[in-house]
């Protein structure tokens, strides 16, 4: 399908393409469906919870960089993109005006390109308002509603088709084979006896196979319905629905959710409604894997705030899937020494990797990551979500998804917390129950 274009795509170099921008208000969208209606074309960005959020369109500038400074160098580009840009915003709240889509990669290591991408339509919706934002680099382009529109128009011209299962579509072993992926968590719980460290998260892949190219569209709208609480992404051909929110920025407030312990529902009795509280709320192991993940979380962002709220004690949050641990963490920002308030990127760079993805010390855990778990990570565990020119932003933590490395070949990405007391057998089935959302959503069975 041809992809309509008011401006020619931005060279990966970053060069400052003098962007300009108009956001202009919506009627409000269907309460049912929200933005899900907009989710018709496989190349779109989205990032979505309950129906708001983003979805956007086009390609008008792109940023990627590789190494342990990639947060550092995206930011500056972002600085110098805005400084030379025109921006006309009607609305002014959190996503509105000039936007940028991110993906980065977990390790600092990795060959990975981490990657800022500025759309060229993005429809957005929060908390009952709605708005289009059109975003060229033409010095000639009009920026106006009906141009705005116009654009979007175009784009949803020819959405793209849904795709049925087909005989031959199946999953296969990846990097990390069952058996690799028990021997690393022995290994990960020998490490912590020898109290090299306290926590370790190790990784493991499988491949889906499709018959057809896969519906990227039809994937993004069936985990949307089926994790409502969870934010599903799509950026570049990393997709999914993480249930866990690295951290979100409004103007001068910060927020995280933290997850940590995870239960299968799969195996759980039907008529016991206290079975998951009392599971995991009740399991040491799972509650000490939760204060650490929380401590480190709350450690590392205590410099950026004048005030910090964090629960005493973590409430059990159900998924479809599993049960997790989960603890919401709200903050009130301090400005730096030039009276600025951090942006959301420079929190990410402060914040990634947390012990919930890592390890407890990261140093530590990273170094025995790359030891032991065999597997290049990619963009899975790392930042994805958006920034405003604001500084404001929304940055999950890519989980329970996967990335499309050719049209049909997906690769599924899972992990688990490893602490004394882990067992590799249990472990390993904790993995199945964190692809099964991606693997539902594919139309494929274990």
């Amino acid at each position: 399908m041809s992809t309509p274009s008011l401006a020619a795509l931005s060279p990966a170099s970053g060069r400052s393409r003098g962007l300009r921008s108009i956001t202009v208000s919506r009627t409000s969208m269907d309460p049912q469906t929200g933005l899900l209606d907009h989710v018709v074309r496989n190349d779109a960005h989205t990032w979505i919870r309950r129906g708001g959020g983003l979805v956007a369109y086009g390609e008008t500038a792109r940023f990627t960089v590789t190494g342990p400074d990639r947060f550092t160098r995206a930011q500056d580009w972002w600085r110098n993109e805005l400084a030379g840009a025109e921006i006309v915003d009607h609305l002014g709240v959190p996503g509105t005006g000039l936007i940028a889509f991110g993906s980065f990669a977990f390790s600092k290591t990795s060959p990975h390109a981490s990657r800022l991408i500025v759309p060229e339509v993005v429809v957005g919706c929060s908390e009952g308002t709605s708005w289009l934002t059109l975003i060229t680099d033409d010095a000639d382009a009009e920026l106006s509603a009906e141009a705005a529109e116009a654009a979007l128009a175009a784009y949803l011209l020819e959405p793209d088709g849904d795709r049925s299962p087909g005989s031959g579509d199946r999953l296969e072993p990846g990097v990390v084979s069952e058996e690799g992926y028990r021997s690393a968590v022995a290994e990960g719980v020998e490490h912590i006896r020898a109290e090299e460290l306290t926590k370790l998260v190790l990784a493991r892949d499988v491949v889906a196979r499709l018959d057809t190219p896969v519906a990227t569209a039809q994937v993004l709208r069936e985990l949307a319905v089926r994790y409502e609480d969870c934010w599903t992404y799509s950026v570049d051909g990393l997709i999914g629905s993480t249930p866990e929110m690295l951290i979100k920025v409004e103007e001068n407030t910060a927020q995280a959710r933290v997850l940590a312990g995870t239960l299968d529902r799969a195996q759980a009795p039907k008529d016991d409604p206290g079975y998951a509280t009392r599971v995991l709320a009740g399991s040491e192991k799972q509650l000490h894997e939760h204060r650490i993940a929380i401590d480190s979380l709350t450690g590392t962002l205590r410099p950026f705030t004048r005030s910090m709220t964090a629960p005493s004690e973590p409430f059990v949050l159900q998924l479809p899937n599993v049960w997790h641990l989960a603890s919401d963490v709200r903050a009130e920002l301090a400005p730096d020494e030039d009276g600025q308030i951090p942006t959301s990127l420079a929190l990410v760079q402060a914040l990634h990797p947390t012990a919930a993805v890592c390890g407890t010390p990261t140093t530590v855990a990273g170094a025995l990551i790359r030891k032991i778990e065999q597997l290049e990570r990619g963009p899975y565990a790392g930042p994805v979500g958006w920034i405003d020119a604001a500084g404001n932003g929304e940055w999950g933590i890519a989980l329970r998804g996967a990335v499309i490395e050719e049209p049909t070949r997906i690769r599924l990405y899972a992990g688990c917390g490893i602490v004394d007391g882990s067992q590799p057998e249990a472990e390993l089935a904790e993995t199945w129950s964190k692809f099964r959302p991606m693997i539902e959503a594919l139309g494929l069975s274990r």
